[in-house]
């Protein structure tokens, strides 16, 4: 099936990141706005309570799960921005390596961000994503 994301690499860029600095998608893609990821356990507790990594690993799950509602998968992702509630460089490094990790090859444009507090109670982690289709 063909896909609708294509990533863009510019080599007047620093190859040091991670990830692709740009993505596009056909006008006729289905686009696919997620809400930020969380590391929510079925029953609605958090899950990997202080762990960094754990609640990045739940949080894809949990990224991966609301994609295949719409119809998608991580390879239709076209960007994310991973959200993490520390002032500490090594804790937002430790999340990102899972989220990367998640994606392998299909390196999509992303923002990292440490922040001050997220929304539920213990969580660390959040991934917002955008996602596009082609739908045959």
């Amino acid at each position: 099936m063909p896909r609708a994301v294509s990533l863009i690499r510019s080599s007047s860029l620093s190859d040091v990141a991670e990830y692709a600095y740009a993505a596009t998608a056909p006008a006729e893609a289905r686009l696919i706005f997620l809400a930020g990821a969380c590391p929510l356990n079925e029953d609605g507790s958090t899950g990997a309570v202080g762990d960094y990594a754990g609640q990045a690993a739940k949080a894809v799950e949990n990224m991966r799960t609301a994609l295949a509602a719409s119809g998608a998968t991580l390879d239709d992702v076209i960007s994310t921005r991973v959200l993490v509630a520390s002032t500490r460089q090594a804790d937002l490094v430790t999340a990102w390596q899972v989220v990367r990790d998640a994606f392998g090859d299909h390196d999509v444009p992303s923002t990292l961000m440490g922040v001050t507090v997220l929304g539920y109670a213990d969580q660390l982690v959040e991934i917002e994503g955008v996602a596009a289709v082609l739908d045959s």
